[in-house]
């Protein structure tokens, strides 16, 4: 009789216990996704509405453009410039696009402006108008290697980020140098 009291305390508590962990791991579960849908939200907002600095990717839509001889920027138009709002991406930036056909995708330089490309958009340039064309107006994420043509304006290598000091230079020595005291003339 005695036996049978400790075995079944036993599953008792072992069948506790396991509902008790069911029940946190549940809960725990619920917090962790819905913390992941609002880290989703909080990425969508910040690469639509982020201002463009070296290294960020962000939302912006695309066209296409067919006509001309010169950019803005006095080159000639050719297969990997892009137009863009020089306000967000100014002439000279290098961007990588990311869109939903991969022939697109690739680095672009904005070297041309457009009265039409205001804001979030840029303008694919493209030899064939048929192209330009078909290529529509698409969604399309874009990530900015350099800002303009300053060089100083890119994305850091990955050796530089890999071996940077987190607080920037070393710090100075603990001990202060010596310093010569002068006497005062009076």
């Amino acid at each position: 009789m005695l036996g049978s009291v400790i075995i079944s305390g036993r599953f008792w508590r072992q069948t506790i216990v396991t509902v008790l962990a069911a029940g946190c791991f549940a809960s725990l579960y619920e917090v962790t996704a819905l913390d992941s849908k609002y880290a989703a939200r909080q990425a969508v907002l910040r690469e639509s509405t982020a201002l463009p600095a070296p290294g960020a990717r962000l939302a912006f839509s695309a066209t296409a453009y067919c006509k001309g001889l010169t950019t803005v920027s006095g080159v000639a138009v050719q297969a990997g410039i892009v137009a863009a709002d020089p306000e967000l991406l100014p002439v000279g930036s290098v961007i990588e696009i990311d869109s939903s056909l991969p022939k697109y995708n690739g680095i672009y330089t904005v070297l041309d402006t457009g009265p039409a490309v205001q804001g979030r958009q840029i303008d694919v340039y493209m030899w064939s108008c048929y192209e330009a064309l078909a290529f529509g107006r698409r969604p399309i994420h874009l990530n900015v290697m350099r800002l303009g043509w300053n060089p100083k304006a890119t994305t850091p290598l990955f050796m530089d980020r890999f071996f940077a000091q987190p607080g920037g230079p070393s710090p100075l020595p603990a001990r202060p140098l010596p310093q010569s005291i002068r006497p005062e003339a009076h």
